[in-house]
């Protein structure tokens, strides 16, 4: 017994020593990444990671913790890709940040700064000779002057490297553009001194200059000025832009990139509600977002509940494989499905239009006009969508009792007034949550929209990417990622927050109704 007592202590010291050495171990390396976000700036993936990986260690660090370590990685799943995305992505909404304002004031400063240009009149027509031993010899002229370097070495550290006249032939075997493309990296660190003392840098394949600084840090710290036409520019903190300034320090509007993220409060979501370019499409698409959603849920309500009544009634033969045949686009993904009737509505070459044309002589533009766009995309979601509703419509159907029918037949209802006064009230209770969960979805059905239409037709006279046939989710993609002007992922996230605030709001619906159905 005491040698069992023993064992099992030994074996628990040793598991208990591994334990303390991987959280060691992982403290340490969560440690040097959380070191080097923070350097580099992203102060918020620090923090999460920091606190990640604390909390996971005082779990299954401390004894009277450890009972929690079943929960802690469903926890921080939540955490790391709901609370803080969801987090991240308002914080961005009162920001300024896009395509074009993406880095901190310093680095866009350090930016300028390390901007330069060419000394005008400095320029020098440049060869390469190739020596014995692997060694080159630069030759440099100016009209009438040439100039030759020391024999040197390439890939060596060259700096400061004198420049002579030249006297006598020239050496060596003149070495080919692509020599000159194949070492374009070495040359470019090469710096020449001439006699007059300029500093010369390569400056293209046949050519050193003299190359300045452009911009020239004043003593406030902020203020740069442009050595070219000496003019100065400041930052804007309002907007996150350097930008040009009169004699009398005022802005002209001259605006430069990169720009700075800085924080700017509500502009975001003022902009969404009072730029004309911007609310217009904003509150089209989300009227048309609301219709979509809606007929969406209808039309697969009816088609749904009614395949679903037919398929039940006893006298049809055959239901097995009518109700196979009828659940099979719920069995093919929804992207295959989406891909082959984009080409069957094809206005030019699709089936569809070349029935029609068969049959009326008409040929409709389903992708070019915006009522037979939005007509079209009805007519594919509720294909993708009835076999679902059919199949909860089904296992409905059978929970009603079949003596309320009988006493129904008694008092000579036909079947019309059995589907609305029985069958309809019967399933619609315990269907409405699921119904508000399929809003919800079709509420944010990025991948119908992007495969089958991409939004278009666009919506003409917008200052942003906006389609007819976009949904909210949909113009928030196209603003943050194909913005032709820079991408506005501040105003994306704003119009995000706001989708974010509308599913809450049916979520928080649904489980009213669930509630209400349990009491």
């Amino acid at each position: 017994m005491e040698l069992s007592i023993k064992s099992e202590n030994a074996q628990s010291s040793r598991a208990n020593w591994i334990k303390w050495i991987l959280l060691t171990l992982i403290s340490l390396v969560a440690g040097y990444a959380v070191v080097l976000m923070y350097a580099q700036g992203e102060i918020a993936f620090a923090l999460v990671t920091l606190i990640l990986v604390s909390s996971g260690v005082v779990i299954f660090g401390r004894k009277d913790t450890y009972s929690h370590r079943y929960i802690y990685p469903g926890i921080a799943a939540m955490f790391l890709f709901i609370i803080f995305p969801l987090v991240y992505t308002v914080g961005i909404a009162f920001t300024n940040y896009s395509g074009s304002n993406q880095l901190t004031f310093e680095r866009v400063q350090s930016q300028f700064l390390e901007q330069e240009y060419e000394q005008p009149g400095t320029s020098y027509a440049f060869e390469v000779y190739l020596l014995e031993g692997n060694k080159i010899q630069l030759h440099l002229s100016k009209g009438d002057q040439e100039f030759v370097s020391e024999p040197l070495m390439l890939g060596q550290k060259n700096k400061n490297i004198a420049l002579t006249a030249l006297m006598g032939e020239k050496q060596g075997k003149r070495a080919q553009i692509r020599f000159l493309v194949k070492n374009r990296e070495a040359l470019s660190e090469l710096s020449l001194n001439t006699e007059t003392g300029q500093i010369l840098s390569m400056g293209g394949l046949r050519k050193f200059s003299e190359t300045v600084p452009r911009y020239q840090l004043q003593d406030d710290q902020i203020t740069l000025v442009n050595r070219i036409d000496n003019t100065a520019m400041k930052p804007n903190f309002e907007i996150g832009n350097y930008q040009v300034v009169d004699e009398n320090g005022a802005f002209t509007g001259k605006i430069l990139s990169p720009g700075f993220v800085v924080n700017t409060g509500w502009t975001n979501f003022k902009r969404i509600f009072i730029d004309k370019g911007i609310r217009g499409p904003f509150l089209q698409i989300f009227i048309w977002t609301v219709v979509f959603s809606a007929g969406s849920v209808g039309l697969t309500l009816i088609f749904g509940l009614v395949l679903a009544t037919v398929v039940q009634w006893d006298e049809l033969k055959g239901k097995a494989v009518y109700r196979m045949l009828l659940i099979l686009p719920y069995a093919v993904p929804a992207f295959i499905s989406i891909l082959i009737f984009k080409g069957l509505f094809n206005q030019s070459f699709g089936e569809i239009n070349e029935l029609l044309n068969a049959l009326f002589h008409v040929k409709l533009q389903w992708f070019t006009e915006p009522y037979l766009a939005k007509t079209m995309i009805l007519i594919v979601n509720t294909w993708l969508g009835y076999p679902y509703v059919m199949i909860l419509c089904m296992g409905l159907l059978k929970s009603i009792p079949s003596d309320l029918y009988e006493a129904s037949a008694i008092d000579g209802a036909g079947p019309l007034d059995n589907f609305f006064k029985i069958t309809f009230p019967l399933i619609i209770k315990p269907l409405a949550p699921l119904l508000i969960a399929s809003f919800a979805f079709n509420f944010n059905n990025f991948v119908l929209i992007q495969l089958l239409t991409n939004g278009t037709p666009d919506i003409l006279g917008s200052s942003t990417p906006a389609g007819h046939t976009d949904l909210l989710v949909s113009y928030t993609y196209r603003i943050a990622f194909e913005g032709g002007g820079g991408q506005d992922f501040g105003l994306a996230s704003a119009i995000a927050t706001l989708i974010f605030l509308m599913v809450g709001a049916l979520a928080f619906i649904n489980l009213r109704v669930s509630k209400r159905q349990q009491a």
